[in-house]
């Protein structure tokens, strides 16, 4: 059994959880990822006390050809990171992050480029909100957290392999987004506006980065608006990423439906 296994997850990513499994497959529907499911892998002790999951991944696993094995639920556990995979584990192929070149940004659009973000968790948690927000898309450097899909689809609920996923390799690309109307917003405290003072209507690529190392002086310098998130009481930290992005995500969030 282990060697079985050994040989099932050796050439694939891990990704734990029955609502992992839906957003792999909600997002390779649409056309968001090219990702595939190529082994499930349930716990046999799963299927009588959860018959209607077995009956939906068995279909699943006919309907896009991907293997479903019953195996110990302690073998699980020793193959995934945690014990909080609910009796389930998908291996999955790698997932093609296409260049930012080939997005035409649409008017009003509203797109976020994350970067610096240093733990896969906190960067799970941003996708999260960006994408329940309304994010058209994310936009990452090369170096980014969708090496740790697993753990960021986990994190994320499902969004990460649910909105579409671009990548950037130097800040030549805003051109483009400014060409189409798109305004650069960074997240900084100096020089900035209060983000609740900022106008956020209409189409905005949102930038934020990580706590520690921030925006790079050569996105930052792109920018035409700066904004920040004013704090109740004096505190010299940076808030979170995934915090931080809630709050501006959800206030162009507020700001649209406003004009809309």
């Amino acid at each position: 059994m282990r060697d079985t296994l050994t040989n099932a997850t050796a050439d694939g990513l891990l990704f734990e959880g029955i609502i992992s499994i839906r957003a792999l497959l909600e997002g390779r529907n649409a056309g968001v990822t090219d990702r595939e499911i190529r082994t499930v892998l349930y716990a046999e002790e799963k299927i009588e006390k959860s018959p209607r999951e077995w009956a939906w991944l068995s279909h699943r696993s006919e309907e896009h050809g991907f293997e479903l094995k019953i195996v110990p639920r302690s073998e699980l556990d020793r193959i995934a990171i945690g014990t909080t995979h609910g009796g389930i584990l998908a291996v999955c192929s790698e997932r093609t992050i296409p260049d930012v070149s080939a997005l035409a940004p649409k008017e009003n659009g509203f797109y976020v480029l994350l970067e610096g973000i240093e733990d896969p968790y906190n960067f799970g948690y941003a996708v999260r909100s960006l994408f329940a927000s309304g994010a058209d898309a994310l936009i990452l450097s090369p170096r980014n957290w969708m090496s740790c899909a697993g753990i960021v689809c986990r994190a994320s609920a499902g969004a990460s392999e649910r909105i579409p996923v671009f990548s950037y390799s130097d800040s030549g690309f805003l051109s483009a987004f400014k060409q189409a109307g798109i305004r650069i917003v960074c997240t900084d405290q100096k020089n900035s506006v209060p983000v609740y003072s900022a106008d956020l209507s209409g189409g905005v690529l949102l930038v934020i980065g990580g706590e520690k190392r921030g925006i790079s002086a050569s996105l930052e310098k792109n920018a035409d608006l700066t904004v920040s998130i004013p704090y109740g009481r004096p505190f010299p930290e940076a808030l979170s990423a995934a915090s931080a992005a809630s709050i501006l995500a959800f206030e162009i969030l507020r700001q649209r439906n406003r004009f809309c």
